[in-house]
């Protein structure tokens, strides 16, 4: 026969129980989430939902404006462009190919940059002084300046694109998580399982990496904010997407010539790129508030 228990026994959530207990307290950053979480929604369901074809052109119906005004049609909810493309479903297409495929390419620089980063801060001397410099040297290159260049390099492309973006994200990742698990090396508790016996690699991977997990993440919102505005300034300037993709920034760049015949054409892929930052900027202000208030309780 099974005995009840006789003493109770205190649960402590985890750090990421802890941050999203936090995380959920201010309103405004639950609404960026919801925003964040309405991208990803389009992002990966915009070929379903998408009312008409984003590629396809109708010139009987081009520069159609919204459909608020008198000169409108409802069947295209946000009006055309120059070449009676819909502009809803462009934008819709575009979310996966702007905000979309920024966060693949956070996914990527923060797998490469994490490994570097957690190998590096195990090492002493000529090469950790060497690696310190280097990253603070690709560090105060602005990361657009340095993306410009290695398309340069690469050949413009979207392909090529994306992976100039990896490549300047993997330093910043590179750098906070050396920073952070040099910190945690240097604590008490890491001590103590030095002293058991516990090898450096047994101690990053399970007692180090998730104590910083929290950092790399609020460092991975900050990236995303960042290669957004990066895959629309190369698109913008003709180096990343290709004519016809609805790339946010390709279409702002498109219809800078039409804007005072077609201004929707303009600001609607200019709103579509500010909401997706402003929305990316709430959720990591939320987590960097959090691990903030973490820390202080």
């Amino acid at each position: 026969m099974a005995r009840d228990k006789i003493y109770l026994e205190e649960e402590f959530p985890s750090p990421l129980v802890q941050l999203w207990l936090v995380f959920r307290e201010t309103p405004s950053i639950m609404i960026g989430l919801g925003a964040y979480a309405f991208l990803i929604f389009i992002a990966i369901f915009s070929p379903v939902f998408a009312p008409h074809s984003s590629v396809e052109s109708d010139v009987a119906m081009a520069m159609l404006p919204p459909a608020w005004d008198d000169a409108g049609n409802v069947s295209f909810l946000l009006g055309t462009d120059d070449l009676g493309r819909d502009m809803l479903s462009r934008l819709m297409h575009g979310t996966s190919l702007t905000f979309g495929l920024s966060f693949i390419v956070v996914i990527i620089a923060m797998t490469i940059g994490v490994l570097i980063g957690s190998l590096a801060a195990l090492t002493k001397g000529v090469r950790s002084s060497f690696l310190n410099h280097f990253l603070d040297v690709i560090l105060s290159i602005p990361s657009l300046l340095l993306a410009i260049v290695i398309v340069a390099i690469l050949g413009p492309g979207l392909e090529n694109t994306l992976w100039a973006i990896v490549m300047v994200l993997i330093p910043q990742f590179v750098h906070i998580t050396r920073n952070a698990v040099k910190e945690e090396f240097e604590k008490d508790y890491v001590l103590a399982a030095k002293l058991d016996g516990a090898s450096s690699i047994r101690l990053l991977n399970h007692t180090v990496l998730p104590n910083i997990i929290e950092r790399i993440i609020s460092q991975a919102t900050f990236a995303q904010s960042a290669a957004i505005l990066d895959i629309a300034a190369l698109g913008f300037l003709g180096l990343g997407a290709p004519i016809p993709l609805p790339e946010w920034g390709a279409m702002l760049a498109s219809g800078f010539d039409l804007f005072y015949l077609a201004p929707w054409t303009v600001y609607l892929p200019g709103l579509a790129i500010l909401f997706a930052v402003v929305a990316t900027n709430l959720v990591g202000e939320g987590v960097r508030h959090a691990i903030k208030q973490r820390k202080l309780s």
